[in-house]
């Protein structure tokens, strides 16, 4: 039986880092690599700066039976075409999902220590800044709020219990059944509504989907709730928190943000979340970067291999699914 063919159509420099020679050469041990040409592949590997999966590019591709796609979301990149196809559509969201998680205990545990208004302090106004003793801000025994049960979200949660700071863990996500809420609850985590979370969470990090119903979902109201000297977390999506109301909550001093995402993304030149000392934004690094990238690599030659076997993918999505995707 003939190898099937192969077709990496994600950006030149995102190829080269996510697939080196050596996972290339991996992943001609179970098919044929054709470079970028699709139209006659039977597997379209995509990624950053794959096309969108048109019903005008799909017609090109007759032969495309799966969609191997070496980073997280999905959603801009299949559409109905795909569905209507039938192409197999799998994610390396997992794989990705380290590297975030990872990021957000990092952003956490600076969040609990106040870390980047201290060193804002501490830049301007040198050693008259510097904070005594009874001043200096820990992470032990801090109530931190987790928005969303995704893979993501589980990461950060597992993350959480297992640290030995001996905090309080909320969680609000209306799609946890009573049962897994009996679960987590045996772990140490508490699963309460929104309201309640942002009311008594010292740092709240937020994991949700960008969809409709969770759009400012941190408005002006429920940041109000968040006690003094609070911090939002975002690795998410920027959508979910409302710009404007952030800002005037942070521009007064009562609340602090890590935000690895923005809505708009990016934030035009001069926005005022750049010049708060008490913000810290960076530009979508959270996920896999650098010498990350190669899990993505490791993840599409395995699951090529899975494919080509006719075992169950890992990182299969459906149609269905992705309505609580991000």
């Amino acid at each position: 039986m003939s190898k099937p063919r192969v077709a990496i159509t994600m950006g030149r420099q995102e190829a080269e880092a996510i697939l080196p020679a050596g996972l290339r050469a991996r992943l001609a041990e179970y098919g044929e690599v054709v470079g970028g040409s699709a139209e006659q592949a039977d597997v379209l590997i995509t990624g950053w700066g794959s096309p969108a999966l048109t019903e005008a590019f799909l017609a090109r591709t007759p032969r495309a039976r799966a969609v191997l796609h070496a980073a997280g979301s999905v959603k801009w990149l299949v559409t109905e075409a795909v569905w209507e196809r039938g192409l197999v559509v799998s994610s390396a969201a997992d794989a990705n999902a380290g590297p975030v998680a990872d990021y957000t205990l990092a952003a956490i545990t600076f969040a609990a220590k106040k870390a980047v208004a201290a060193a804002s302090a501490y830049a301007s106004g040198g050693a008259a800044a510097w904070p005594g003793f009874a001043e200096r801000e820990g992470g032990d025994g801090r109530t931190i709020g987790v928005v969303g049960a995704s893979r993501i979200g589980r990461l950060v949660l597992e993350r959480l219990v297992a640290a030995d700071t001996g905090c309080r863990v909320l969680l609000y996500d209306p799609y946890v059944s009573a049962a897994e809420a009996v679960r987590l609850g045996v772990l140490g985590v508490k699963v309460v509504g929104l309201e309640e979370l942002c009311g008594s969470s010292s740092v709240i990090t937020l994991h949700a989907p960008a969809v409709p119903e969770t759009r400012h979902m941190l408005d002006a109201r429920r940041l109000a709730l968040i006690p003094d000297g609070g911090t939002v977390v975002n690795t998410a999506r920027g959508s979910l928190i409302d710009t404007e109301a952030l800002v005037r909550e942070c521009a007064s001093g009562r609340l602090n943000a890590f935000l690895d995402v923005t809505e708009p993304e990016p934030l035009p030149a001069g926005h005022p979340l750049f010049s708060l000392p008490n913000v810290l934004v960076t530009p979508h690094l959270a996920g896999a970067q650098g010498s990350e990238v190669r899990r993505l690599g490791v993840w599409v030659v395995e699951e090529t291999e899975r494919w080509v076997r006719g075992e169950p993918l890992s990182g299969r999505v459906r149609r269905e699914d992705l309505c609580r995707l991000a």
